[in-house]
């Protein structure tokens, strides 16, 4: 039944009840008793009709705003039963609540497509009320990047990390910032930003942090191969022209030897020629051995080693001429159980350089003393550090300490640290600096 329809019926109504009062009135009038009583009842009939035909619209109504209310969607108002004006109106319910289904149903299905993707990105995603604190939306990988387990308000980081707390939710970032935390023993580095939303009354926070470590890491492998790639096109820049020189020197010799009468054969000439091939020689020599120290670490031979036998080793290497410069060194673990999974001769090279790096340190320092240490953090990463008291690093060049062929020392190749690194990495590991000028250096690696 239409709207025009009801309107229709219901004004029918109306104008049939006031003609029975009208006729009503007048049959007591004429005091014809018989009449008015039928009348009488005839208008308490219609009304109650009215009243009834009224009702059960405003009471189908009101069901359907009740379930409306309480978001109850799934309910099913009967088509084929009742009177036909309430049928049609139960039609148009159940078309409403199929429409608000479907659009539900696609939203939860954008919903739940928008939170996969989130949850795989390597991005960490946070959103929460400014006022409460309540956690509207994370995704694990902003848990992962702080190392923080899951929570529901953001005064759970408060309680256990409150400079962290301060530096993620506290300080503003509208402009993408890289900014660096402590975690546990060790910095990373993130880029952060955030904004503030309004959703009706309630105010809300989305940070977004990324850990750009990971990233400069990679982009470090790659920066590797090019360098590789390239070192190799000047190797082959050095031969052509010692080649070229050699075949020249070789044609003048042949053709002394064939024709002493008629080619004379300059010596101080020939004598140029073969040191200038001798000095390029060297220089080639020199940058093949670095440049073989590099391009060599390609693969593992990664076997189970105990961390005790890896700390034997060394110390029966190095102690001797350690201790001859005045300088101790001490090793220690905390548990003899420690295991790795390792290339052990890199990972030998690797402190090798590192302890060398402590003693060049130390040399002008009275009472030195340089100590490795193997431990096992809460989170199952297995750390060795190697520890100085001596001059320490400047903060101007700490941060290029890694960069291949970077030296501050006037002999010094800068291949050391950045191998070190390289080996690291292929061991899916980090190695991590922190040294202030004059105290000394702590070199972790972390596995």
């Amino acid at each position: 039944m239409s709207y025009k329809t009801y309107i229709f019926n219901l004004f029918f109504r109306i104008l049939l009840i006031v003609g029975l009062i009208l006729a009503f009135i007048y049959f007591i009038d004429n005091d014809k008793t018989a009449y008015s009583t039928i009348i009488g009842i005839a208008t308490l009939y219609v009304l109650i009709n009215t009243y009834t035909f009224v009702k059960r619209r405003f009471v189908a109504m009101d069901d359907f705003f009740e379930a409306v209310k309480y978001r109850d969607f799934s309910r099913w108002f009967p088509e084929d039963r009742g009177p036909k004006d309430i049928r049609f109106l139960y039609t148009g319910f159940n078309e409403i609540n199929r429409t608000i289904k479907e659009i539900n149903s696609q939203n939860q299905a954008q919903y739940v497509y928008l939170q996969k993707i989130l949850e795989m990105v390597d991005i960490g995603i946070i959103a929460y009320n400014l006022e409460s604190g309540d956690v509207l939306w994370s995704n694990e990988s902003f848990g992962e990047i702080l190392d923080v387990p899951s929570f529901k308000n953001i005064r759970f980081v408060e309680n256990r990390k409150p400079e962290l707390f301060n530096t993620i939710f506290e300080t503003y970032h509208r402009e993408p910032d890289s900014i660096s935390i402590a975690l546990q023993n060790e910095s990373i580095k993130i880029l952060i930003s955030d904004t503030v939303f309004q959703v009706e009354e309630d105010a809300f926070k989305l940070i977004v942090i990324q850990n750009i470590d990971d990233t400069l890491n990679k982009n470090e492998s790659e920066s590797w191969k090019k360098l590789l790639s390239v070192m190799t096109h000047e190797i082959m820049n050095s031969i052509t022209p010692i080649s070229s020189l050699a075949d020249t020197l070789q044609k003048n010799l042949q053709l002394a030897i064939e024709k002493p009468n008629e080619t004379q054969l300059e010596l101080e000439d020939l004598n140029a020629g073969v040191k200038t091939i001798k000095n390029r020689s060297e220089g080639l020599l020199k940058f093949a051995k670095t440049y073989r120290s590099l391009s060599k670490v390609t693969h593992l031979n990664l076997q189970r080693v105990k961390i005790v036998d890896l700390f034997n080793n060394i110390q029966r290497l190095m102690e001797p001429s350690i201790k001859a410069k005045n300088i101790d060194i001490e090793f220690n673990i905390t548990s003899p159980k420690l295991e790795l999974d390792i290339d052990a001769h890199l990972i030998e090279q690797v402190l090798i350089n590192l302890i060398l790096n402590a003693v060049d340190a130390c040399k002008t320092k009275d009472n030195a003393v340089i100590k490795v240490l193997a431990t096992q953090n809460p989170n199952r990463d297995i750390v060795i550090k190697v520890f100085d008291n001596g001059s320490g690093i400047p903060k101007d060049i700490l941060e290029n300490i890694f960069v291949p062929f970077f030296t501050s020392k006037a002999t010094g190749s800068g291949i050391g640290l950045s191998l070190c690194k390289q080996i690291m990495l292929l061991h899916k590991g980090r190695i991590i600096v922190k040294s202030v000028e004059e105290e000394g250096s702590v070199f972790s690696l972390v596995f």
